[in-house]
C-alpha cells in the first residue's frame, strides 16, 4: 500500500507550471455573489459567482444506470447525475459571469464514501465539513477523479455545460478544525496535506484548461490563531508561508488566494472600526480595513511565483444586519465601505459577497441581501437595505446610492477610504 501511495502521489504531484497571469479575459467589474437564486443574481448585475460543491455527494458507489461513468487512473467511478446537473454553471457563465466552484467534503451518510473521502481516523467534525483525504491511495485517486471530471465538464473550451474559471480547494484552512477537518494536527501537517490536495486539483484542471485558476481558502486571522488550540487553528500568514515553501520545494505552480476578510467581529458590520486590523504585515487580522496588507505581502519577492504575485479573490465575506432600526443601514454601510476599498485595489480580482439570503444555520448571523422567511432555512422573503446598494455598486448610480453611508462611517468623501 505504501508503494502504491508513493506511486500515485508521485504521478499526481508532478509540477505543471503555467504563467501566473494566464487567465481568461477578466470582467470589468469585481462585483460577485455566492449565488442562491440565479435569476436574481443576474438581475443584480453580478460578474463573479461562487457555488458550493460537495464532492462527497457525487459518488455513486452502486453504479446506477443513469450515473455518469468516469475512468481515472485505471479505476472506474460513478457520479450521481442529479448532483452534477444541479451545479448551475451554464446560465451564469453564458451571461458573462466568472464562475468559481468551492470544492467541499461534507459528511455523506454513506460509510463507503466516507471511508474513501475522509482523512483516516477522523470520525467527526464540528460543522460536518472534512478536509480531503490525501493520506491513502483510495483518497488520492478519488479526489483526482472527481477533480478531473469537474474540470473536463466545466472548463472545456466549448463551454457545453458552462465555463468554470476558478476552483477553490476546501474552506478556511487556517481554521481547519471547523472548516477543513483532518483531525488535530500541527500547522506543518495541515499545510502538507492541504498542499497535496491543492496540487491534485491543479493538475486535474491543467489537463483541460490553461487559464482556469485554483485557489487556496483562508479566513481573516493573520498573525494570530482563531482559537487557542494550536492543533486546531493556525495563523494565516504562517500557513501561507508554509504552502509557498512546499510549492517551491516540490516544483512551484500557479495557485492563488481566496481570502475572507470578514469584519473583526462577525456581528459588527462597521468594519472601519476594527482594532485588530493594523496597517502592517504583523497585523493580528486582515479585514476590509487593512486588506491592502494582503496585497502587499503577496508582492514580497519570497512569495512570488514565476516572478509574479499570486492573484487574490475575496471568495466569501459578508456583513451582519444587527437588531434595531439602524441595523440594515449599518450592514449596507459596511458593504459601501468595503466596495470602495476594493474597487480600485490592484491585485484583488473579485469581491464575492456572502450571502444571498439570510440563513437559519449561521449562528444568528444575518448576512443576506434578502431576509428569509421566519419558518424557513433560507427562503427569501424581503429585500434588505443592502440589496439596492449592491445592485448599484458598479453602475453610474453608485455615488447617489452610497451617499447615505458617508456620515455613518464618519467621512466626507470616498477618497478617504482608499488612503
Amino acid at each position: 500500500m505504501i508503494s502504491m501511495l508513493k506511486k500515485n502521489a508521485a504521478l499526481i504531484l508532478v509540477a505543471v507550471v503555467f504563467s501566473i497571469t494566464a487567465s481568461a479575459a477578466e470582467p470589468l467589474s469585481k462585483k460577485g455573489l455566492q449565488v442562491q437564486m440565479t435569476d436574481d443574481a443576474l438581475a443584480l448585475g453580478i460578474k463573479h459567482a461562487a457555488l458550493n460543491v460537495n464532492l462527497a455527494a457525487f459518488f455513486d458507489m452502486a453504479g446506477a444506470a443513469d450515473s455518469f461513468k468516469y475512468e481515472s487512473g485505471g479505476r472506474e467511478y460513478f457520479f450521481r447525475k442529479k448532483s452534477v446537473e444541479a451545479i448551475d454553471v451554464k446560465r451564469l457563465s453564458d451571461a458573462g459571469v466568472r464562475v468559481n466552484l468551492i470544492l467541499l467534503n461534507y459528511a455523506s451518510g454513506d460509510p463507503r464514501v466516507d471511508a474513501m473521502m475522509r482523512p483516516p481516523g477522523v470520525k467527526e467534525a464540528p460543522n460536518k465539513l472534512f478536509g480531503f483525504n490525501t493520506m491513502t491511495p483510495e483518497g488520492i485517486a478519488a479526489l483526482q477523479a472527481c477533480s478531473e471530471f469537474l474540470a473536463q465538464r466545466f472548463s472545456r473550451e466549448d463551454g457545453a455545460f458552462g465555463k468554470v474559471a476558478g476552483y477553490i480547494v476546501g474552506n478556511e484552512v487556517n481554521a481547519h478544525w471547523e472548516w477543513y477537518n483532518i483531525g488535530e494536527a500541527p500547522m506543518e501537517t495541515v499545510a502538507a496535506e492541504y498542499h497535496r490536495a491543492l496540487r491534485i486539483v491543479h493538475t486535474a484542471v491543467r489537463k483541460v484548461s490553461k487559464t482556469a485558476r485554483v485557489y487556496i481558502s483562508m479566513e481573516h486571522h493573520w498573525t494570530v490563531r482563531g482559537g487557542a488550540n494550536e492543533k486546531r487553528y493556525c495563523c494565516g500568514r504562517a500557513l501561507l508561508d508554509e504552502l509557498t515553501k512546499l510549492s517551491r520545494k516540490e516544483g512551484d505552480f500557479d495557485w492563488h488566494v481566496g481570502f475572507h476578510p470578514y469584519p473583526e467581529n462577525l456581528f459588527e458590520p462597521r468594519t472601519w472600526k476594527d482594532k485588530a486590523a493594523l496597517p502592517n504585515a504583523d497585523s493580528p487580522k486582515i479585514t476590509f480595513r487593512n486588506i491592502e496588507q494582503l496585497v502587499a505581502y503577496l508582492r514580497r519577492p519570497e512569495l512570488l511565483c514565476n516572478g509574479e504575485a499570486r492573484r487574490i479573490i475575496l471568495s466569501e465575506q459578508g456583513f451582519h444586519s444587527p437588531d434595531g432600526p439602524d441595523g440594515e443601514l449599518a450592514q449596507a454601510a459596511g458593504y459601501c465601505y468595503a466596495w470602495r476599498k476594493i474597487v480600485n485595489l490592484d491585485g484583488v480580482d473579485a469581491f464575492i459577497l456572502h450571502r444571498h439570503v439570510d440563513h437559519n444555520a449561521e449562528g444568528g448571523l444575518r448576512l443576506g441581501l434578502w431576509k428569509r422567511k421566519a419558518d424557513s432555512i433560507a427562503t427569501p422573503d424581503q429585500k434588505k437595505r443592502i440589496y439596492e446598494v449592491f445592485r448599484a455598486a458598479d453602475t453610474p448610480e453608485w455615488a447617489s446610492a452610497f451617499e447615505f453611508a458617508l456620515p455613518i462611517i464618519g467621512i466626507k468623501s470616498w477618497d478617504e477610504v482608499s488612503k
